[in-house]
Order: C-alpha cells, then structure tokens, then sequence
C-alpha cells in the first residue's frame, strides 16, 4: 500500500472541500487505535476517520458502521469535552510528511472562544493522535510517550508539542528538469526506483517504482548507460501530473481482494482500477481488508480441526500407500512355498534355512530359503502360502481403505477451502454444523443459539436475464443441484479442483453463449482456481448429475459434458455482493 505523504495530501484536499466549516456533533472510539469524528457539513453528515494504528495508519471519510464500547475510553471522552460543537477552520500538512492538523474554533469551560486542535501523525510504529490548545500544549495524546524516550519527543498532557524533524529530502512538488537531472547525474543508488527513495521525500517505495516504469519502461531499471536528460524529462513530467492531478488507483487480485493502491496508475501489477476519490478507494480497501481479517480470526478454530484432519488423514494415507507397495511383490511367496512343498524332504524341524532349486528361475539356480525353526516343513510350506493370501486380500482391503480414504480428504480439503471463501458469519455457521453432522466436529454444548434461517445461494443475473446460482458451501452446493434445480437447468463447475456448484436457470430455454461464458466465469472465480487464468469449466445439464453413493455432501458424478475455458471474472462477483449487503 502507499498511503504516503502526496496520497495524504490528495485525501486531505477531498475532505477540505467538504469538511471546512463543518461542526463536531459527535466523537467516537470504537477500538484503541480508532476514533471516529462526526461532522455536520453543509452537504450532510460525513463520519471522519481516524486509524491510528502502526500497521494501517490513515485519515479518511468512512461509511462503515462500527460497534462503540459501553463505556468510553477516556481520550474519547476528553475529546468530546473539548471539541463537541466545535468549528473545523483549518486543515495543514507539513510538507513531504505523513501529519496532519486539523483547527477547531471551540468554546471553553468558561463560555469563551478558543481554539483546539487535532494533530494526526501517521507515521508507522510512532503514529499518534493529539489534542493540543491553541499555545500548542499537549492536553492528552492516543499514545503517551515517556520523557526517557530514544526519539527526543515525549508526548505527555501538559508538555508543548514538538513537530517531528524536518525531512532532509527534496521535494518533488518543486523540482524542475533540471534538478531531476542533478540528482540522476550525482553519486547514489544505480537503480532508479532506489536513488528516487533516497532523495525525494513524502514518496513511497511503490510510487517510486512506478516512476522508474514510466521513465524506462521497468521497475527495476538501472541508471547507467541511460539517457539521463531523457529520463529527468520522464521523471519531471510523471511527478508534476499526478502530484498536482493525483488519481485514486487500486490493484486488484484476481480472486478480486484489492492488494496496492497509490495516487497514480499501478501498472507494475497489471490492470489498475480508479475510484470514484481517495476517501472511497481507502474506505473499501480497508473494510474488504478488515472484514477478511476479521473472519479468518473467528474461523480459525474451525480452520485449525480441519487442517489437522487433512494432516493426520495424509499421514494414514502415507502409510497406507507404502504397505499396498509391499503386497505388490506376494507372487513371490507363493513360489516359495511351492519351491519348499516340493523339497519337504530335505527339510527337518529345527532348521532355520534350507538350500533348494529354484525352478522358477530358468537357470535353475541353488537359493536359501529362510524357515522357522518351531515349525514342521510342511507348516512352514503352509507359511509362505498363508502370507501370500494375507497380502492378497490386503491390496484389495488397502485399495478400498485409500480409495475411502482419499474421497474424505478430498472432502475435508474443499471445506478448508469455504472457510477460506466465507464472508459472514453465517456461512461459518452454516459450515460448523456441516461438519457437525458429520462427525468432524462436537456439537455446542450449553445454551441453544437461536435457528437462523438458511442462507441462500449467491444468485447473479447474466446480460441476456438468466438468473444463475452458485453454492456457497458443500451442503448448498447438494440441495442447489438436486433440490432447487430443474433437470433442463445446466450446471457448471471448475474441473477436477474443490468449488462451488453454479446453476444456469433455464426455464425450458437454451441459454445463449455469453450467458454460459459468464456462469463459467463465476464457477472458475468460486473455485481453487480462482487466481489463475484459462481455466477448464464442465458444463452439463442437471439430469445429467449423479450423487456418490454414500458419499459427502456436495460430491457428485457425471460422465458426459463439454468443457469451456474461462478466466475468473470477479467484477460481477464484487458488484452482486456489494447489491447483497444493500439488500
């Protein structure tokens, strides 16, 4: 990410344009690290943002909702004592710096006016939050920072504010050609992105590579033996555009989790979207990012028994495996013990091994036969036959017990993969009973949980109107495709990988292409494919699909279709599940 000193200054121009002016009704801190300021504009309530948190620090307008404590923290509180009612004036940045003051005309204990404000430093591991009074002294911070600090700037109620150092780097708002040039022609890193890291201030790493890429076609591109005034002229042409006209860009994955965002195109990843502003691009990447979060720490109980599972399953199968290896070779056995039934007479009680003709072996070579010395030579003759059936009769058991064996993990395996998908708590749930039901899981003792209502299937709608469904786990994938469908509706799946079943509701029609096309594009995105590209998508009518007998829920055959190639296609994904969460 690089929410860095020139992306600050473009948010920061967004929420002037409509904050300044604006008054404080109310102030929140839902967590430790976040506190919510909401202000009445003239164009409406805006809710600002503050996350002050060393790995996501940032400043945005937000549209989420979040749960506040019962009772509130004691900053929040001296927040609201000093700043409730108050006028927003002013919002500052100091030059090339992650900081960011924001001026409130306030009234004090005694009914008269005065100013306050609120000094946001979001600058990693030492990001803070301070409310100070208009001399400048500190009247409590988010942080507290003892006097005995390495960095030189205690931060404690009472003491003055001291502004971080200066950054002793040039910036590029004021560079020309010609210093451009000045710095490509002075001693320093060979590597483009690197010497710009080095002498330019307020830039991240990410922006920085993207200016190497515009001014010589690769990130990674090295100085020497270029073009340097043609480089410099790049270089003064990428800054002054998008430092002065900043685009909200974002990187998207392609399972469709946003990864990288800057105040210019990110096209070192590939394609690039832009956002309607920075407040907006922030606020999605980090509730999408957070929600994720969020859902991997309460699945991770869940996770951890299903992982364990899969390990202890492997390990059997492992085992399983190299001992139907061994019966590969009984033929053997049962050759000796005709060798040996043919030689009784050489053989007496008490012998440990015997020298005999193998007659099997065109030379008639002598071998040495191992016996047992407790046994007669006909018990012993009986042996050899009696392990050659014990390991006959274990391949075919060993066949059936991997076979068993590989269906469970192939089970547990897509199931790992839901928890990986879900995006609500209902879908955990729905997954905990599913493996309640079957066994993997006890089920929750205490008191019942109130029934909630089955969730339904993703449902999306192709461009020619066919509705199509996809499942969001196993047990939806069974009742979507042999109780909700028809047997003329078509259903789709990625091939040979863990995923979702997807229904075309046919309605007695034949769907055209593209609506085929798309619903192969949702089975591919909902499968363990979904981050690859060309992916094979089976297509078959309804009628067409079997359940395994006695098998999982969600485990079906077919034997006839035809097979499309697709790429995972996740904008139509983001759109029905943002249509989802308004519904």
């Amino acid at each position: 990410m690089a929410f860095d000193a020139f992306f600050l200054r473009a948010v920061l121009g967004e929420i002037k344009e409509t904050a300044i002016g604006s008054r404080v009704e109310k102030i929140h801190q839902p967590t430790r690290d976040t506190v919510l300021v909401l202000l009445k504009t003239a164009a409406g309530r805006q809710k600002l943002l503050f996350a002050i948190s060393p790995t996501a620090p940032r400043l945005h307008f937000t549209e989420q909702s979040m749960e506040n404590p019962a009772q509130p923290p004691m900053f929040c509180m001296l927040l609201r004592k000093h700043l409730s009612g108050g006028r927003l004036t002013k919002i500052e940045q100091l030059p090339m710096e992650r900081w960011a003051k924001f001026t409130f005309d306030c009234i004090d204990e005694m009914g008269d006016p005065t100013e306050k404000s609120l000094i946001a430093e979001l600058m990693g591991r030492t990001c803070n939050l301070y409310l100070v009074d208009k001399e400048g002294r500190i009247l409590d911070c988010l942080r507290r920072v003892g006097l005995d600090t390495v960095s030189g700037r205690p931060a404690l109620p009472g003491l003055y504010y001291q502004h971080p150092q200066p950054m002793e780097k040039e910036d590029p708002v004021t560079l020309s050609e010609a210093d451009y040039l000045r710095i490509l022609s002075s001693p320093g890193a060979d590597l483009l992105h690197q010497r710009l890291m080095d002498t330019l201030g307020g830039l991240s790493p990410l922006v920085c590579r993207e200016a190497a890429l515009y001014a010589l076609g690769e990130t990674d591109a090295r100085l020497e033996g270029q073009n340097l005034p043609l480089v410099a002229e790049r270089l003064q042409a990428f800054f002054e555009k998008y430092i002065n006209n900043p685009v909200p860009c974002v990187y998207t994955a392609p399972d469709g989790t946003p990864k990288q965002y800057a105040f210019c195109p990110v096209e070192q990843y590939g394609e690039y979207k832009t956002k309607e502003s920075f407040c907006a691009l922030l606020d999605g990447f980090y509730s999408q990012k957070d929600r994720k979060e969020a859902m991997a720490q309460k699945s991770q109980a869940v996770r951890k028994t299903v992982q364990n599972l899969i390990q202890r399953l492997q390990r059997k199968l492992a085992i399983q495996e190299k001992e139907l290896q061994e019966t590969y070779d009984r033929e053997r056995l049962r050759q000796l013990g005709d060798i040996l039934t043919a030689n009784i007479h050489k053989m007496e009680k008490g012998m440990t091994k015997v020298q005999v003709e193998d007659f099997y072996d065109e030379n008639m070579a002598t071998i040495e036969v191992a016996i047992s010395p407790l046994l007669s030579p006909q018990q012993n003759a009986a042996k050899y036959y009696k392990d050659y059936s014990k390991r006959k009769n274990a391949e075919k058991e060993l066949t059936r017990q991997i076979e068993i064996g590989e269906t469970e993990l192939s089970y547990l395996q897509s199931v790992l993969h839901e928890l990986n998908r879900a995006e609500t708590d209902r879908e955990l749930e729905e997954i905990r009973q599913e493996l309640q039901e079957g066994g993997y899981l006890r089920a929750d003792g205490g008191k019942k949980q109130m029934k909630q209502g089955k969730l339904p299937p993703l449902r999306f709608e192709s461009t020619d109107g066919y509705p199509i469904y996809v499942g969001r786990n196993n047990k939806q994938n069974e009742e979507l495709t042999f109780k909700f469908a028809r047997k003329d509706d078509l259903w789709l799946h990625a091939q040979k990988v863990h995923g979702s079943h997807v229904i075309i509701g046919c309605a007695g029609r034949t769907p055209p292409d593209d609506t085929i096309t798309q619903a192969a594009q949702l089975a591919a995105h909902y499968a363990e494919t979904a981050g690859g590209q060309n992916i094979p998508v089976d297509v078959n009518p309804v009628g067409r699909i079997k359940r395994i007998p006695g098998g999982k829920p969600g485990m079906v055959i077919y034997h006839s279709h035809r097979t499309v190639v697709v790429n995972p296609y996740p904008d139509i994904v983001v759109d029905a599940l943002n249509a989802e969460k308004k519904e």
